[in-house]
């Protein structure tokens, strides 16, 4: 069930408020009695845990790994050995 923050506009008495979202809005003040109890908007109090994409992935201009969360990635294509002829020895001539 969320918790809803209210406040009199009155007295100024505020309260927090464990409710179904069906309940009915309260109005009434439990401090002075008037009907001036009004429903606050408040930031939502949940936080996303786990693994997933979060927006705050990508925060700060550095890309995220390309590996997987149990091995190692793979090497960039600049990391890998060139495939090229070795050269030859110096004072040797090629054959």
């Amino acid at each position: 069930m969320p918790i809803y923050a209210y406040r009199c506009e009155a007295c100024g008495f505020a309260k927090d408020v464990l409710q179904k979202i069906s309940d009915p809005q309260l109005t009434v003040c439990l401090s002075c009695g008037k009907e001036t109890f009004k429903k606050q908007l408040t930031a939502a109090g949940f936080q996303l845990k786990g693994s997933g994409w979060y927006v705050t992935d990508f925060r700060g201009g550095t890309p995220p790994a390309t590996g997987t969360a149990t091995g190692p990635a793979a090497p960039a294509p600049s990391e890998t050995p060139a495939a090229t002829p070795a050269a030859p020895a110096s004072g040797t001539k090629p054959d």
